[in-house]
């Protein structure tokens, strides 16, 4: 059994963080190193001891040629969806272990515990993420798609914040987000799979007329 009375007073704060990062981690892993790390180190935010890592300049500075590379793959269409297609094998276990590192000391259980919820939360998100771009990539124009890329960012700026400044009203924010991804997903991938059977249509159509 866990035993809470190891843990720092506010738990709530804890769990909004490690929950935070793994839903942040599904949509702008390096985004979410840098800003969090960039933190740490200026004195802005005081991090977990596990957390500590992400303030290391070399790690800061890994994360912030990442950064500037995933902001422009993911506003390019087609391009975000081999971005995120080779990113579900990156984004799924950086969640987890970024959860699990701000339970860092706190005992193994604890860890275990939230890196399950860290990887679910970017499993959720990433695939929520990658599948509506792969929608919107079906459309010829491409402001539809750098728009969402811009709403995402903001996103992910808000929620860090809300992260460390109100972990009760993120946690409550990440609850209804799994309900919402939860009822959204499977409509996206039947959406998705719709796309799919109207793109091999005419492919059979031309095959059968010959």
């Amino acid at each position: 059994m866990m035993d809470v009375t190891h843990l720092p007073l506010d738990l709530a704060a804890l769990l909004a963080l490690a929950a935070g990062l793994g839903w942040a981690s599904g949509l702008r892993l390096y985004t979410t190193l840098f800003i969090v790390g960039l933190a740490g180190r200026m004195g802005w935010l005081v991090l977990p001891e596990g957390l500590r890592l992400l303030e290391h300049p070399w790690v800061l500075g890994a994360a912030g040629l990442m950064l500037l590379a995933e902001f422009f793959a993911d506003k390019i269409p087609l391009l975000d969806s081999v971005w995120d297609t080779v990113h579900t094998f990156i984004r799924i276990p950086a969640g987890a272990a970024l959860a699990a590192m701000v339970f860092g000391g706190q005992g193994i259980e604890w860890q275990t515990a939230v890196a399950l919820l860290g990887g679910t939360l970017a499993a959720g998100t990433h695939l929520t993420k990658a599948g509506t771009r792969a929608m919107i990539n079906a459309s010829p124009e491409p402001f539809s798609n750098i728009a969402a890329s811009f709403g995402e960012d903001v996103v992910v700026l808000t929620g860090i914040w809300l992260m460390f400044a109100h972990p009760w009203l993120m946690l409550a924010l990440l609850l209804l987000l799994v309900v919402l991804i939860a009822w959204l997903l499977p409509k996206i991938w039947r959406g998705l799979a719709g796309v799919v059977r109207g793109l091999s249509l005419p492919r059979a159509s031309v095959g059968g007329s010959s």
